[in-house]
This record gives C-alpha cells, sequence and structure tokens, in this order.
C-alpha cells in the first residue's frame, strides 16, 4: 500500500480523485515513484510539477497551499 500525502490537502484531493499515484504519474508525465516522493515530501516539486499534479487532482491555484511546506524548487 502507498504512503498517505503528507499535505492533508493533497491527501484529501487525491482521496476524492480516486485516483492512483500510477495514475496521477501518467497524467502528468512522471514516474510513480516520482509522485510518491513529491506526496510524501521526500522531494520537492518543480513549479511545473506542482501546478501539473494541482491540475490532475482538481485542486485550483486559489485553494493550492502555498506555505513553508509547500514549496517549489
Amino acid at each position: 500500500m502507498a504512503p498517505n500525502p503528507q499535505c492533508s490537502a493533497l491527501a484529501a484531493a487525491k482521496e476524492k480523485s480516486g485516483l492512483s499515484y500510477a495514475a496521477i504519474a501518467q497524467k502528468i508525465g512522471k514516474s510513480e515513484q516520482h509522485v510518491i516522493d513529491i506526496c510524501t515530501g521526500q522531494q520537492a516539486p518543480t513549479t511545473d510539477e506542482f501546478n501539473n499534479l494541482a491540475k490532475a487532482l482538481g485542486i485550483s491555484a486559489g485553494t493550492a497551499p502555498h506555505d513553508s511546506a509547500h514549496k517549489t524548487v
């Protein structure tokens, strides 16, 4: 079983979407492990990855968190 996202907003969006990490990875053109690493805080996403992940999960730019725990590189 894959780990839950570190961010509660991301976890809720993933749950609501019903998408697996593999499906999200396919939508954004990245490996499943890379998506897991981003979602669990093991790796910071680039701005494009963050935006693509948000789009894949139906998170609007206005509701996506941008505090210190949600930095992009």
